[in-house]
């Protein structure tokens, strides 16, 4: 009887060692049951079924029952995981520090913000002179009681006196101006509602901003943004009150932004069809009712004025320069062959120009890592600012009668560090040295080249701890963007430390469509050349599998917003080579995109579906449409949010229904949807959770221990 017991014991606890060794989950997920309905489009003759077209309602009851019930079957699979508390605490820790922005100052005052450490929003404080006792002057984590009220400037008044600010809610794009009177903090009555992407161009006992017209009721995160408007609001009356300045009703479908030269005397008006190509104007202020003078005709290149003398602009340009450049353009006389080259092209990209102390400082990109020149308004060279080392640099502007300015420089094991500039001597001295629980000497950071499809050479970054073995086991997070001019330049992260604390390697692949080695870079992986960006993104993979970093049951892929598309695009395309996929608000319906919020801006990158030729590329590699039954894909997590109305959460909705209902394996296939936060996580706390529900399906699916 004994033995028999000894047995069935011994029996209960092998049973109970191998359901351990199995990992956390043991129930097969059993995922929503989502309707199809019966809807078809026509594209130029070819038939598209969208099934799920009734998700785009995000008002509707069904889809918030149904939004309800995926998050209730994603958080019991993450409630699951061993080691996502110990992943939440320790994201806690990392964060846990002072953080600060670079000061600017304002008349008397000097503005900048600061994060205790894990306050949902920073807060931004003032101070009269360098030396001057820091005060708040706003706080934006008294403004609502979860912390969602984002705040931002845009910009003081001619005289100092006043300072406009945006108020945001729950991560949506639409802000709301308000107006602050500086040395008593006394918020003015002025309310200006439905802004989105803009500024404030003060001039007189105003400012110049963009609006849209309100939008129909239940429209507001998810219809499209048409007709944006500038206008003048005098301080002290209503909206209502306020004077139409510019607005265009034959091409309802373009940007604006406005802002008023330094010496008060030109409103430039910068008007684009959508994110690549603008055209710039101006308008005298000192000529009564002056109208706009075209600078520079849209829409093929880009221009942005730097500064002005009289009545010559500086403009930083890729007009007949794909690595960009400064000319100065004469606004009498604005015609291309009149324009003067201040600053030349180089084989480096010009990826931004500041003024400051009447000096420009030119932010050059060599190898995705920045080099900063100063020059004289004539754009001779003055001198190259040594920088700490191989990094990102950022914030050398100002106002001409500025003596010094204040930049930033950071990297992948270096974090933010804020040096005061010395415009007359070039020297540097340390102004806030972070904080951040964190040793740099324990990591490497590497960067590498590799060949693509076609054989274009592409540069990754790789961050792993030193003494890495290259056996082809480590677990690894590769990261890439590729698209919209942007680059992917070195940053720190401080959660991302959590996933190198235990093993894991980190890339960045420079892909083409960003910005890293300028227009060309970008051209060729935009429009009908999108699969140029795929193409890279899977032979960044590739060659990590080549070189040992990792393999492919240990490789996961994330990307948000175009990044998102680009991780639902080749996880479609190649589901062998990566065993997790996270696309974070993901663009993943190319074929109907641009019929929501400001989606149609993003034509010029991707191209429409209205159009026969381009609906043909953009249906071959949908995230949406090249779903197929009967693959196993790998565990895949999107993330999406209630308040996204730049990618709409519709996008996520249909992308998840359509992989659950087609995917075959044992990979978990769930979508995460944040509520009151939108395209970016609208306060710190959330961004935490975040990461720590990320993090934790990484670490489950890759086969990784918490140390």
């Amino acid at each position: 009887m004994k033995k028999v017991l000894f047995s069935m014991l011994w029996i209960v606890v092998l049973f109970s060692f191998l359901a351990a060794s199995n990992g956390d989950q043991e129930k097969k997920i059993v995922y929503p049951q989502t309707k199809k309905v019966d809807v078809v489009d026509d594209y130029h003759g070819t038939q598209v079924a969208d099934p799920y077209r009734w998700l785009e309602d995000d008002n509707a009851p069904e889809v918030k029952a149904w939004v309800e019930e995926q998050n209730r079957v994603t958080f019991g699979y993450l409630n699951g995981i061993a080691c996502r508390p110990g992943i939440a605490k320790r994201l806690d820790e990392l964060f846990n520090y002072p953080r600060y922005s670079a000061p600017f100052r304002v008349g008397a005052y000097y503005f900048f913000a600061k994060n205790d450490g894990l306050q949902n929003q920073s807060v931004i404080y003032f101070q009269k002179g360098l030396d001057g006792e820091a005060q708040v002057f706003i706080d934006p984590n008294t403004l609502s009681t979860d912390g969602t009220v984002r705040v931002g400037l845009l910009g003081e008044s001619q005289d100092d006196r006043y300072m406009a600010i945006l108020r945001s809610e729950a991560g949506s794009d639409w802000g709301e101006i308000r107006v602050m009177e500086i040395a008593s903090r006394r918020e003015l009555p002025d309310r200006l509602r439905w802004v989105k992407f803009s500024g404030a161009g003060w001039s007189g006992d105003g400012f110049f901003y963009c609006r849209y017209d309100e939008p129909k009721a239940g429209e507001e995160l998810k219809g499209k943004n048409e007709n944006q408007k500038v206008y003048f609001h005098r301080l002290g009356e209503t909206q209502e009150q306020d004077t139409l300045v510019f607005a265009d009703p034959q091409h309802p479908l373009r940007y604006y932004g406005v802002w008023v030269s330094e010496d008060k005397r030109f409103l430039l008006l910068s008007v684009s069809e959508g994110t690549h190509g603008s055209e710039l104007r101006f308008r005298d202020l000192s000529r009564k009712d002056d109208p706009f003078h075209v600078l520079c005709p849209g829409f093929e290149f880009d221009y942005d004025a730097v500064d002005n003398s009289g009545d010559t602009f500086l403009v930083h340009t890729n007009d007949g320069a794909p690595n960009y450049r400064v000319v100065a353009i004469d606004g009498a006389n604005p015609a291309r062959e009149n324009w003067r080259t201040v600053i030349a092209e180089k084989t480096e990209v010009l990826r931004g120009v500041g003024s400051a102390g009447t000096k420009l400082f030119c932010h050059y990109l060599k190898d995705v890592t920045t080099r900063v020149t100063q020059h004289d308004l004539a754009g001779k060279l003055e001198r190259e600012i040594v920088l700490p080392g191989l990094g990102s640099a950022g914030g050398f502007g100002g106002k001409k009668e500025d003596k010094a300015l204040f930049y930033t420089f950071t990297s992948f094991n270096y974090p933010p560090v804020i040096f005061h500039y010395d415009i007359a001597s070039g020297e540097s001295k340390l102004f806030r040295k972070s904080e951040a629980k964190f040793n740099p000497d324990d990591y490497e950071v590497r960067q590498v080249f590799y060949r693509s499809k076609d054989g274009t050479r592409v540069p990754m970054f790789i961050v792993h701890r030193k003494g890495l073995k290259r056996d082809g086991n480590n677990p690894l997070y590769l990261y890439a963007y590729g698209g919209f001019n942007a680059s992917m330049a070195p940053g720190f992260n401080a959660g991302n430390l959590v996933f190198l604390e235990n093993g894991g390697v980190y890339a960045v692949a420079n892909i083409r469509g960003g910005g890293e080695y300028g227009e060309a870079w970008h051209k060729a992986g935009m429009l009908e050349k999108k699969q140029n960006v795929f193409d890279d993104f899977i032979a960044a993979g590739e060659y990590l599998i080549a070189e040992k970093y990792t393999r492919a049951g240990k490789l996961a892929i994330s990307g948000a917003s175009n990044g998102g598309l680009l991780v639902g695009a080749v996880m479609t395309q190649r589901p062998d080579l990566f065993q997790v996929a996270l696309p974070a608000v993901g663009v993943m319906d190319m074929l109907r995109f641009h019929k929501f919020t400001v989606g149609w801006g993003w034509a010029v990158e991707y191209g429409s579906s209205d159009k026969p030729e381009q609906f043909k590329y953009l249906h071959a590699y949908s995230p949406l449409h090249n779903l197929k039954p009967g693959v196993s894909y790998p565990a895949t997590l999107v993330t999406t949010a209630d308040h996204d109305d730049r990618v709409v959460p519709a996008h996520s909705f249909k992308f998840i229904a359509a992989l659950q209902e087609r995917h075959t394996g044992e990979n978990p296939v769930l979508i995460r949807i944040e509520t009151r936060s939108g395209h970016g996580s609208s306060n710190l706390r959330k961004a935490i959770e975040i990461a720590a529900d990320t993090w934790a399906f990484v670490f489950k699916n890759l086969g990784m221990d918490c140390r």
